[in-house]
C-alpha cells in the first residue's frame, strides 16, 4: 500500500487536522445476545463513518461501553485493532486525514498500559477518562494525566457526572492546559457554566493549539455557532467549538457531517449574523438526543437508545449490552421509531440503506 497519511500510525499534523474541525463519532460496539463481539456489525458501524465522512472514530469510549477494559473481558485491545484495520482498510480507497482516538480508563498503570496498547495500535491520541478519580485531589489527576501524555498525546474529556464523571474546576483545566502534548479537549459536562471554565481556562494559559470539541450532546449546535469571548495577554479575541466528539453522532452521521460542513461554510463567509435554521435545527437535535440518551430516565438507557436507532438501520442487530440489566426504558422504543418522522432533517437512513450491503459485505 502506498505510503500515504491516512495509513494508521504515519505521522500527520494531528493538531491541523482537529484544529480544521472534525465529526467524530464515539464507536458502539456490536454484539451478540451471548454479549461476544458481533465482529461482521462492528465492521460495518466502521465503515459506515467512514464513508459518512468522518474525521475519525474514538474507540473504547463510554458509547463502546467501559467493560471492554477490564481484564476478564479481554475485549480492549481487539476492539481497538477491529476499528483500526477496517477503517484502514476503508481509507484506502480514499487516502484522507483520519484521526483514531482511543478511550483510555482506570488508575495511571492500567491508562499507561492502555495507552501502549494503542499507540502500537496506529492510535493517534487518548481520550483520558477519570471515572476512577472521582474522590482524588487535582493534583493528584494532573500527574496521572501528564504520565499519560508521556505516551500519546492527550484528548482531554470533562465527563458529565450523571454517568460517570466528576466536576472539574477553571483552576483545574488551567493547569491540565499546561501539559504540553494536550491536543484537544471534549468539553461534556452539559452545562454552560463548567463549558466555559474550559474556555477560558484554555485562553488564559495561552493555548491556542489546543482544539475545543463539543461533547454535550444537548448543546451541540450552541456550541458549534458560539464565539466565547476571551481575553489573554491584554488581548480580546473569541474561541469557539470546532468540531464535536460524541455520542449523538455515533447516529446520523452523514448528517452530522453535512452540517458541521455548513457551519463551518457560514463561518468562512463572516457573516455577522446567525441564521435563525440553526437554532431551530439545534432545537430539533436536543429534543432527538433527549429520547435517544434517555433523559428522562437519568440516562439509564443511553446505549441502548443508540444502538436501537443503528438497529433499525440494519448495522447492528440487537441492543445488548455487557450489562444484562442495561435495556432500552418504558415508552423509549416507540419514541425512538418516530424520530426519522419527526426529524427528516437529522436522520440518514437513506443513506444508510443505499449503502448497507457495502457495509456488511
Amino acid at each position: 500500500m502506498a505510503d500515504t497519511e491516512h495509513r494508521l500510525g504515519d505521522a500527520f499534523d494531528i493538531r491541523r487536522h482537529l484544529h480544521v474541525g472534525q465529526v467524530i463519532p464515539a464507536h458502539p460496539l456490536a454484539l451478540l445476545p451471548t454479549r461476544a463481539m458481533d465482529e461482521r456489525q462492528q465492521r460495518a458501524l466502521t465503515r459506515y463513518y467512514v464513508a459518512a465522512g468522518a474525521g475519525g472514530i474514538a474507540v473504547g469510549v463510554h458509547t463502546t461501553g467501559f467493560p471492554i477494559h477490564d481484564a476478564k473481558i479481554g475485549l480492549y485491545r481487539p476492539v481497538l485493532e477491529l476499528a483500526a484495520e477496517t477503517a484502514d482498510n476503508a481509507l484506502a480507497r480514499d487516502p484522507r486525514a483520519f484521526v483514531r482516538v482511543a478511550g483510555v480508563i482506570g488508575d495511571t498503570a492500567q491508562a499507561v498500559r492502555e495507552a501502549q496498547i494503542a499507540q502500537a495500535l496506529g492510535y493517534h491520541c487518548a481520550l483520558l477518562s477519570l471515572g476512577a478519580w472521582r474522590d482524588a485531589t487535582d493534583a493528584a489527576i494532573l500527574a496521572h494525566c501528564a504520565r499519560v501524555a508521556e505516551v500519546l498525546p492527550l484528548f482531554g474529556f470533562y465527563l458529565q457526572p450523571a454517568v460517570g464523571g466528576r466536576r472539574l474546576s477553571y483552576a483545574f483545566w488551567r493547569e491540565f492546559a499546561e501539559i504540553q502534548n494536550v491536543v484537544a479537549i471534549k468539553v461534556a459536562p452539559f452545562d454552560r457554566y463548567a463549558t466555559m471554565d474550559v474556555v477560558r481556562a484554555l485562553a488564559d494559559a495561552g493555548r491556542d493549539d489546543i482544539a475545543l470539541y463539543t461533547g454535550n450532546d444537548d448543546a451541540i449546535v450552541p456550541d458549534l455557532v458560539t464565539d466565547v469571548p476571551v481575553t489573554s495577554g491584554g488581548r480580546a479575541y473569541t474561541r469557539h467549538f470546532v468540531g464535536g466528539l460524541l455520542g449523538q453522532w455515533a447516529v446520523w452521521t452523514s448528517r452530522a457531517v453535512r452540517m458541521l460542513r455548513e457551519i463551518q461554510a457560514w463561518r468562512a463567509s463572516r457573516a455577522d449574523t446567525l441564521p435563525r435554521k440553526w437554532l431551530t435545527r439545534g432545537a430539533a437535535l436536543t429534543m432527538a438526543n433527549a429520547v435517544i440518551f434517555d433523559a428522562a430516565h437519568n440516562y439509564q438507557g443511553c446505549l441502548p437508545g443508540i444502538l436501537e436507532i443503528l438497529r433499525l438501520q440494519g448495522l447492528v442487530r440487537g441492543t445488548w449490552t455487557f450489562d444484562t440489566n442495561e435495556r432500552l426504558s418504558p415508552g423509549q422504543g416507540e419514541a425512538l421509531a418516530r424520530l426519522t418522522e419527526q426529524y427528516p432533517d437529522l436522520a440518514d437512513d437513506e443513506f444508510v440503506a443505499q449503502r448497507l450491503d457495502e457495509f456488511l459485505r
